[in-house]
């Protein structure tokens, strides 16, 4: 079997500093790496505690430092190499759902679902599979979505919602969890097509469970449907969330090409700095077609170029709006 190569967790505060302390009491060479608290090297890993509280463990020698420091010494707690006991579960015939670009103003909202078995889930526990958010680089999203792709063939479901679709279609259900509810239960339905016997689809809790089944049809419904917090951990999740990443991450670099500009991820000033460049060059109505008009951003874009969203027509009205939820006290946006 191959071995794992590269690891990531985050670390309590408390995880930090009993990592901190073994560092600084055994024999590691420093290592000068940007944003990191605390950064070495052995002769077989680099170790690397990032101000975030990230923890990211990479070479060949990764897989003895998490077996033999890591989870006896600091997280206390032993996984690898025991995930058939620790979840079993994960081992059994289930589908995972994941999205990309829900939060980023450019570029299409992208659902996936990707099938796993027993025999899959070994392939991608060797490939490093894990969380799209936990993968920092866009190079390496690339690279394991298309190898994730490539081995799953038929197995996995794709649902691209373009920006000019996604503003026609938020102008009629006015609310992301409903576009995302919609957007899962055809993932479901179109992977049901290749693993017509698949029992479970598992995906994160983003809103009213009820809203997927309500949108699945005669196939889907005859599916476990499981809605959890931290659903990514699930390696089915996991691989769905690489994909949607990858998919989403071509869907932005396509934009960029059509308008000759290096199109930027997220919801940043630097966003909203290139949509004004944007808007300058081709005119109000090229929002419609590269970014996600309900955004609040769009109103500052729209103000800096001396235009209102009447400039775009229906589709450009519908803004989100803050909901007020009492019984939680707390705040959440469409």
């Amino acid at each position: 079997m191959v071995k794992q190569t590269s690891y990531s967790y985050s670390l309590t505060s408390e995880q930090q500093s009993l990592l901190m302390d073994l560092i600084r009491g055994g024999n590691y060479r420093p290592a000068n790496v940007p944003h990191t608290k605390m950064a070495v090297k052995t002769p077989d890993c680099g170790i690397n505690l990032y101000t975030s509280g990230k923890c990211l463990i990479q070479g060949k020698g990764a897989e003895e430092f998490v077996m033999y420091v890591m989870e006896p010494l600091v997280l206390q707690q032993a996984t690898l190499g025991y995930e058939d006991i620790v979840k079993p579960e994960e081992y059994e015939d289930h589908m995972g759902i994941d999205e990309s670009g829900k939060g980023d103003f450019f570029g299409p909202l992208v659902v996936v679902g990707a099938f796993s078995d027993s025999e899959m889930v070994q392939e991608m526990r060797q490939m490093g599979v894990r969380d799209s958010k936990n993968i920092t680089s866009d190079k390496k999203a690339l690279e394991m979505g298309h190898d994730l792709r490539k081995l799953l063939g038929k197995r996995f479901a794709v649902v691209k919602i373009g920006p000019q679709t996604y503003n026609r279609l938020y102008a009629k259900m006015r609310n992301v969890n409903t576009m995302l509810a919609w957007a899962h239960a055809r993932a479901i339905e179109n992977l049901l097509d290749a693993v017509p016997d698949c029992p479970k689809a598992i995906s994160d809790q983003f809103g009213s469970k009820s809203q997927v089944v309500k949108s699945l049809m005669k196939k889907g419904r005859k599916i476990e449907l499981v809605q959890r917090p931290k659903a990514e951990s699930d390696i089915a999740v996991a691989a769905a969330s690489v994909i949607a990443r990858e998919l989403f991450l071509r869907g932005l670099y396509d934009l960029g090409k059509k308008y000759n500009l290096e199109i930027p991820k997220g919801a940043s000033a630097g966003v909203r700095d290139m949509a004004v460049e944007l808007v300058k060059k081709e005119g109000p109505e090229v929002l419609l077609q590269t970014v996600k008009c309900h955004f609040k951003t769009t109103d500052a874009v729209l103000s800096a170029t001396k235009h209102a969203r009447s400039d775009l027509g229906a589709e450009g009205q519908v803004v989100s709006k803050t909901k007020t939820w009492t019984r939680k006290k707390k705040t959440a946006r469409d």
